[in-house]
């Protein structure tokens, strides 16, 4: 029986306008352009990782 990966839903509420420059950067890595766009991403360490560096200005949901 195949096991199913977790997916999370970030969605960007926040601008990286005057945050660190790596903040913007990991928000585009994520797949995130501006507030109100919402991304699919499979639930896994680097994942996790690049949540945390950016957790202020985003809110993650498990589907």
């Amino acid at each position: 029986m195949a096991e199913t990966k977790k997916t999370l839903r970030l969605t960007q509420v926040k601008s990286p306008i005057g945050r660190k420059p790596n903040q913007g950067r990991t928000l585009r890595a994520l797949g995130l352009h501006r507030i109100g766009d919402s991304v699919e991403q499979v639930d896994n360490e680097s994942v996790r990782g690049m949540i945390f560096t950016v957790k202020h200005l985003i809110e993650v949901e498990e589907i």
